[in-house]
């Protein structure tokens, strides 16, 4: 919202500031993911993605829009850069692009787009900011996909390949990885229900995306090792799932989700085996060897968190069986009823994360979190997002109650530094802490921007 919150509002929030409570020593960091700022879809040698398909396919995206300009930031790092020196964080998560740097997915790399993020890393080390790379979040080449994608086992023996050009590139200045960004999404969300994309609707059929993305992992663990990497860690999207009544039906298909959504993902690196699948008529095309390479430790979990679940049986002639369901009492996010708002449900699946694996959990990173609120495509003053400053400020306390219980939590980024492309919402849902006018690539900082730069501050004061 543009100008300053009602009294309620404000008074919400302002009780939200008040009891903050910063887990010592955390890390600070903002995140972006390059398809959606990056802009430059035609330039330098970059070849085409899977979004670009989905983008271009007339009614897929809500607004129409293809992510460009946006935030330009293949064009405007310098500007970015700053943002983050000024905001004062200690890393930045950023994504690289596969097709911007192997536009085919296989064979050698295109030097141009190889070229871009040595400039990114280099403006970052100068800036006194960390990078701290993405390698996959979501553009996989479109000529991996006509060839199965990730349906397929080859697509993982690809990525091992970009990975290994990626780490030779950069690996002499860039020491922290995440290797692949929420696979649930790209599994559930791509290939089950379509989504996202590449907008394929396998239902369970899809559930081999989900060993392919986690043995694709594994293979980048291993080159990143050999290249000298400090610190490695897969981000995955979690929710805290509960039951929408007492009822033994809606019981069950909670605990499906739950397997599906959360343990499903979380398990093989973790722990090196699947859960029992059996409930859901699943066998994943597991090879001898896969699952040690998968399990291979990790030095952080990445936990990316927005929302909690609420699930219910599914009706007569639904083909899965569970629903979600809006959860109740709670406020929720822009993105409509099922964003809700409920910070101690972060610190659930924090508490429950550490019971369930024990010594076998790594220190946790909170890879991404943030909410998108509606507010106008242009303006001349900053935005007062109160909304999003209360939400932020709910779940870092969601964050430091878990550290406080015995939860090791090393880091906290904020989704999103900038207002971007948003999937199929296209720039209809506005994260960042600076928006950012997705015609001309404007970008003024939010008062939330001032209020995590302000709160970075202070506990290093």
């Amino acid at each position: 919202m543009l100008g300053a919150p009602d009294a309620e509002e404000r008074a919400m929030t302002d009780a939200a500031v008040e009891v903050l409570s910063e887990p010592p020593g955390l890390r600070w960091s903002a995140a972006t993911a390059a398809f959606q700022v990056e802009g430059a879809r035609d330039e330098d040698g970059r070849g085409r993605s899977i979004w670009d398909d989905f983008v271009d396919t007339p009614g897929l995206v809500r607004d129409g829009s293809a992510a460009e300009p946006g935030p330009d930031s293949y064009h405007r790092s310098t500007a970015d850069i700053a943002l983050l020196q000024r905001l004062g964080v200690d890393r930045y998560r950023f994504s690289i692009s596969w097709v911007r740097v192997q536009p085919d997915g296989r064979g050698a790399a295109n030097q141009a787009g190889l070229a871009y993020y040595d400039r990114l890393v280099d403006g970052l080390l100068e800036a006194g900011v960390v990078p701290f790379p993405t390698l996959y979040h979501w553009d996989l080449p479109v000529t991996l996909e006509a060839d199965g994608g990730w349906l397929v086992r080859e697509t993982a023996e690809r990525f091992a390949e970009y990975t290994e050009i990626i780490a030779s590139r950069l690996g002499d200045r860039v020491r922290n990885w995440y290797t692949i960004n929420e696979p649930v999404s790209t599994a559930l969300q791509g290939y089950a229900v379509g989504e996202l994309a590449p907008g394929r609707q396998l239902l369970f059929d899809s559930l081999p995306t989900v060993h392919h993305q986690l043995l694709a992992h594994g293979r980048a663990v291993a080159v990143l090792r050999e290249q000298g990497a400090e610190s490695i860690g897969i981000a995955n999207n979690h929710t805290w799932v509960t039951p929408a009544s007492d009822s033994d039906a809606d019981h069950r298909a909670a605990h499906l989700y739950d397997l599906i959504h959360n343990r499903l993902f979380a398990e093989p690196v973790l722990t090196g085996a699947y859960p029992d699948l059996a409930p859901l008529g699943v066998e994943l095309p597991v090879q001898d060897g896969d699952l040690e390479v998968i399990g291979a430790a990790s030095d952080f979990y990445g936990v990316n968190f927005y929302n909690p679940t609420t699930i219910a049986a599914a009706p007569e002639g639904v083909p899965v069986p569970f629903v979600q369901v809006p959860t109740p009492d709670v406020e929720h996010t822009g993105f409509g009823e099922m964003w809700a708002i409920q910070p101690s449900a972060l610190t659930a699946f924090l508490l429950d994360a550490k019971e369930r694996y024990g010594d076998r959990l790594p220190p946790i990173i909170i890879g991404e979190n943030g909410a998108s609120f509606p507010e106008p495509d242009q303006v001349t003053a900053p935005i007062d997002d109160q909304q999003r400053i209360a939400y932020l400020a709910g779940h870092i306390n969601a964050v430091s109650d878990a550290v406080s219980r015995g939860v090791r939590v090393d880091e906290y980024t904020v989704w999103s530094l900038l207002d971007n492309f948003e999937w199929a919402d296209g720039f209809t849902q506005r994260f960042g802490l600076v928006h950012v006018d997705q015609e001309s690539s404007v970008r003024t900082p939010k008062a939330s921007f001032e209020w995590y730069r302000a709160l970075i501050a202070k506990g290093r004061s």
